[in-house]
């Protein structure tokens, strides 16, 4: 078996806002296996200044990752602990060498039948206007869980667009969450909750900034509006931290970023501890290219939740890998009659 790697950066279609700054581009780095003439590619996406793993040694962890690859899955995984979007790589790439379809990772429903994941509608931040032009194009893509960011431009505003929504829709028609990636002080951010409950919100994400996990148990404990831990689960990787975290804050909910927690096997261990405490969860991207996001889809479709997930974000790049994803009436399909770039994904694997 030989292994290699490389990078590709993603463009986005339109400037993406959110509480830490505007991103137009996102490195990503596939990992390639061939043995015997199959081949498997998994992708190993990398937020900086997010990601537990964006370090100065993490190309030399990718190298060291395809030189020892003779290892094999389960030991690399243990020498990988603290670089998950590589652990996430290694995973998906060997799934993908073992599979009579490289890219058919978990077979389901879902890749054979189009039976479609529910997903939620991003609405990125900017102005006023930018943002409801987002709005209501995402109404009438038809979907029916709207997810917002907040938190960048003035309170009164994103207070305003909410209340905008609720006159014209009721939380049985809309469901509204909102993600706030830390931007609020432990001071102000009970009464900004209160604020947003007004608005019958589903959850609102990372209230607080990450770290301050007796100020967020707090907010969990009194809030009104559910809140959802997401940065708050990055750089934890002993399980028994992960309990202990989850049983001193006590959140309503947990999102999954399985290029940012471990993978598939992350992953699994976060929902398993959420479960034993009757936390409820989703599953989210983080900006994969569509190599990663089909592995998350996959993976979440066997996990058999009904709630809308995050995993709308293939569309945002223009040069993203064409593949069977879709998405239409507000829910993802793996379409039979799409296919992938292959001449492309042969382009990333020489």
């Amino acid at each position: 078996m030989k292994a290699n790697y490389k990078k590709y950066t993603l463009n986005f279609k339109v400037p993406s806002g959110t509480s830490r700054g505007i991103m137009t581009q996102k490195e990503t780095w596939f990992l390639i296996l061939k043995d015997n003439g199959s081949f498997g590619i998994g992708e190993c996406g990398i937020l900086r200044g997010l990601s537990a793993d964006d370090r100065p040694d993490y190309e030399e962890k990718l190298a060291w990752t395809c030189e020892n690859i003779q290892l094999g899955k389960d030991k690399l995984l243990a020498e990988l602990k603290v670089f998950p979007s590589i652990q996430f790589g290694v995973e998906q790439a060997f799934l993908s060498l073992s599979s009579q379809d490289a890219f058919e990772l978990f077979p389901s429903d879902f890749t054979k039948a189009e039976a479609p994941i529910p997903i939620n509608g991003l609405i990125w931040m900017g102005d006023e206007r930018y943002m409801l032009q987002q709005l209501e194009q995402k109404l009438k893509d038809g979907f029916g869980c709207i997810k917002m960011k907040i938190g960048a431009i003035d309170f009164d505003k994103e207070l305003s667009i909410l209340r905008s929504i609720r006159n014209n829709f009721s939380p049985k028609e809309i469901e509204l969450r909102v993600d706030a990636n830390g931007a609020f002080s432990p001071e102000e951010a009970m009464g900004k909750l209160e604020q947003l409950a007004n608005f019958q919100l589903h959850s609102i994400e990372q209230p607080i900034k990450t770290g301050q996990w007796d100020k967020m148990a707090l907010l969990c404990e009194k809030t009104t509006l559910p809140i959802a831990l997401d940065e708050e689960l990055i750089g934890i990787f002993d399980v028994t931290e992960k309990q202990k975290l989850l049983q001193t804050i006590r959140p309503q909910f947990i999102i999954l970023k399985p290029s940012l927690v471990g993978g598939i096997k992350g992953s699994g261990e976060w929902i398993a501890l959420a479960e034993k405490q009757n936390i409820r969860w989703w599953i989210t991207s983080a900006l994969e290219s569509n190599i990663g996001l089909n592995a998350i889809a996959q993976f979440t479709y066997t996990l058999k939740t009904t709630m809308p997930q995050g995993l709308g974000t293939g569309s945002l790049f223009t040069n993203n890998i064409n593949s069977p994803l879709e998405v239409s009436g507000g829910q993802l399909f793996y379409r039979q009659e799409n296919v992938w770039d292959m001449e492309l994904i042969e382009e990333i694997c020489t």
